[in-house]
């Protein structure tokens, strides 16, 4: 197989593209670097196509030594002709490959060997032929023997049909089509297995539906009451026409004799050896898809709260509420500083409402605090009443906002937050997060496992290797987008950068803190651990404000600053005046781009990149993103009334539909035909994390807390 080519017909891209990404991955280059600094080479693919090349080459090249391994197994008991190691080669999945190996793969004793070593395959033979015209038992006798366990002409034909049953079972062409027919006409069956007992999965207690339609969501939430032992799940293939087939291929001509022998073979191959394969194999591969499409999902919500952009320059108090245990607080300055902390009491069961209220007010007043960052857990309800009857006393403008705690008692109890705040305890450092996650939600965020934050579905039952690597990615592909501060970086955020990992992103925070901060780009070569490759690959993403060379606060990687330089001076300026503006309409001052492509020798997509970078240095993305829903007034559950129109902050998207914060605690379901007018089929389609929008409330449960809205207005 040609995997370039292959490759090039999935993602419907130029041969030539694939082999110069392929190139670059095996020389060690990351995606965002490839991305982002080689797109001449690829002709400009961007990650998502990088990743998923990545993956599938990952794929085909396993592929590739499991049809090695296989051609050498069978070579090696002298059975490989051309025909079969052509069927090999042409292979296009792993399943397809293990297929053909079946009947070669060395087994454990089944009934079929044992009936082998018994010397009854001729009669298994002559059975096959049906040209026998004489009843079977007589054939059968003449294959007794008790040496070898056959002590009759019944256990003789018994055996016999054990090995015609497994030679069907491994017929490749057969199970390819009992394959299709199944997952074509098969229906997956769920019934309770206490059919009084009270769960979430009731509606599948008496529950089928078709594998072909089956959605992911469904596939999981089964998955998952079949692993709590609430549900049993089966698969009902169509065997009445698997059966009919298998006769029709394996019956060559009507023979009294033989015919009843081989359909009870055919029965016995179908329901022993079979379905109960086939079966695992659709149930793993429905699992798979389902995944696949939940992970891509998660990526997706996960890139959008990464990106919701920072609100920056303002002095921040993080509110991690709690009944019993009181609520801390934690005041962060515009750096992210922790200038000073607190626990209160306002909530039940001390309601010392009057005590804790002082005590915010002071704070407010000592560091001009304007914003409140409050996280959406326990007696947070409680907390925000008091906040709003609060801020009504205030002279100056305090606003606030509810922000997702998932995954802040993850981080506070982390090694990680130990080593951050070791003087703290979990309830501070949660409201450190509150807070901080406000100010840069990707820099707070990329300190917790992404597993942790809360924007997938089902997360914990699926492949967490692959669930991890693609998150990974995910956060990698962000982190590279934004660009990160080099001076003010966290460990934890610096390890998501291009070619930088644990060990290095240490070595960068431990240099800083001994050497005071680097002046440029070039200084990360004295960096222990950071050699050349590491350098190319992570400088371009890094940043440096307020140092020696203006360049080095841009995305323009240091292998193009003498292009850069040449450009500027053939322009009439200078790098030194390049500032936090950048040089308002260049790119209309270079004219024909390809021209000065050649004139600077550099590839037009480079040049337009660093034209760019030159008009907006060191742009953030996060800017064209929704900005957050800022508070002063509180609603809650019992004040929802049908009709009533209000906005809302996209908390998260999953394949049935999408949860609106819509400030009352209880985030709304808008179903998926509720979201637009037009027939969608996945909500991304209409909606992201962090989207504000409008809704209307179509129903309020308050026994159940549950709100139903619509986005079709």
């Amino acid at each position: 197989m040609n995997i370039e080519r292959k490759l090039a017909e999935e993602l419907g891209v130029k041969v030539s593209q694939v082999e110069a990404a392929v190139k670059l991955l095996d020389e060690g280059n990351t995606v965002p670097f490839i991305s982002r600094y080689r797109k001449e080479a690829t002709g400009g693919l961007n990650d998502e196509i990088l990743r998923n090349l990545e993956e599938r080459l990952n794929y085909l090249r396993n592929l590739e030594d499991r049809k090695a391994t296989v051609i050498a197994s069978i070579t090696e008991q002298g059975q490989l002709t051309d025909e079969l190691k052509k069927a090999i080669e042409e292979a296009t999945t792993q399943v397809q490959v293990e297929d053909i190996y079946r009947p070669y793969k060395p087994k454990r004793r089944t009934r079929a060997t044992i009936a082998k070593e018994a010397g009854l395959e001729p009669l298994a033979t002559i059975i096959m032929l049906q040209m026998t015209d004489t009843a079977l038992e007589g054939e059968a006798a003449k294959y007794i023997n008790q040496d070898k366990g056959i002590n009759s002409a019944k256990e003789a034909l018994q055996g016999a049909r054990d090995i015609i049953a497994e030679n069907i079972s491994d017929d490749a062409d057969y199970r390819t089509r009992i394959r299709e027919l199944t997952r074509k006409k098969g229906l997956i069956v769920s019934k309770a297995k206490d059919e009084n007992a009270e769960s979430v999965f009731e509606m599948y207690y008496d529950f089928s539906e078709s594998i072909e339609k089956l959605p992911g969501h469904r596939v999981l939430a089964l998955n998952r009451g079949e692993k709590e032992k609430i549900l049993k799940i089966t698969l009902e293939a169509p065997k009445e026409e698997i059966i009919r087939y298998l006769e029709k291929k394996v019956i060559a001509r009507e023979n009294k004799y033989t015919t009843p022998v081989i359909k009870e073979a055919i029965e016995d191959a179908y329901d022993r050896l079979i379905a109960p394969s086939i079966e695992n194999e659709l149930r793993s591969e429905l699992t798979e898809m389902a995944e696949d499409g939940a992970i891509k999902v998660f990526g997706k919500n996960l890139t959008q709260l990464l990106l919701q952009p920072p609100i920056a320059g303002r002095c921040v108090l993080g509110w991690d509420p709690a009944f019993r245990t009181g609520c801390k607080l934690a005041v962060v300055d515009a750096t992210g500083k922790v200038l000073d902390t607190a626990v209160i009491y306002p909530t039940p069961p001390q309601n010392k409402v009057k005590e804790g209220v002082a005590v915010v007010k002071k704070l407010i007043e000592k560091y001009n605090i304007s914003l409140i960052s409050l996280g959406n857990g326990t007696a947070s309800r409680e907390s925000e009443q008091i906040i709003v009857d609060m801020l009504k006393e205030l002279p100056a403008k305090v606003e606030y906002i509810i922000v997702n705690e998932a995954g802040a008692s993850v981080y506070s109890a982390s090694k990680l937050a130990t080593e951050e705040f070791p003087e703290f305890d979990v309830g501070q450092r949660s409201a450190t997060s509150m807070a901080r996650r406000l100010q840069d939600p990707l820099a707070e965020l990329v300190k917790i496992d992404p597993k942790a934050i809360g924007v997938g579905q089902y997360q914990h039952d699926m492949n967490q290797k692959k669930l991890s690597e693609a998150l990974g990615a995910v956060v990698e592909d962000c982190v590279n987008r934004v660009g990160v501060d080099l001076n003010t970086a966290s460990a934890s955020l610096l390890e998501y950068v291009s070619g930088i990992n644990k060990t290095i992103a240490k070595n960068i925070v431990e240099y800083r803190e001994s050497n005071g901060s680097f002046g440029s780009r070039a200084e990360l070569k004295k960096v222990p651990k950071l050699g050349p490759k590491a350098f190319e690959q992570c400088a371009g993403f890094l940043r440096i404000r307020g140092g020696r060379n203006p360049l080095d606060a841009t995305a323009v990687h240091p292998e193009s600053y003498q292009t850069t330089l040449t450009l500027l001076e053939s322009l009439g300026l200078s790098a030194k005046d390049l500032g936090i503006g950048g040089f308002a309409g260049i790119s209309s001052k270079v004219g024909d781009i390809k021209k000065k492509a050649s004139e600077l020798e550099v590839g037009v997509m480079t040049l337009e990149d660093i034209i760019k970078e030159l008009e907006k240095p060191g742009r953030d993305p996060r800017e064209d993103m929704p900005k957050p829903i800022l508070k002063s007034d509180v609603l809650e559950l019992k004040d929802l009334k049908e009709g009533m129109i209000l906005k809302g902050t996209v908390r998260n998207v999953i394949d049935f539909g999408a949860f609106v914060d819509i400030g009352v605690h209880q985030d709304g379901l808008v179903h998926i035909s509720q979201l637009c007018e037009r027939y969608i089929k996945h909500p991304l389609e209409a909606v992201s994390v962090g989207d504000i929008v409008d809704v209307k409330v179509i129903s309020v449960d308050e026994k159940k807390g549950r709100i139903g809205l619509t986005m079709k207005l």
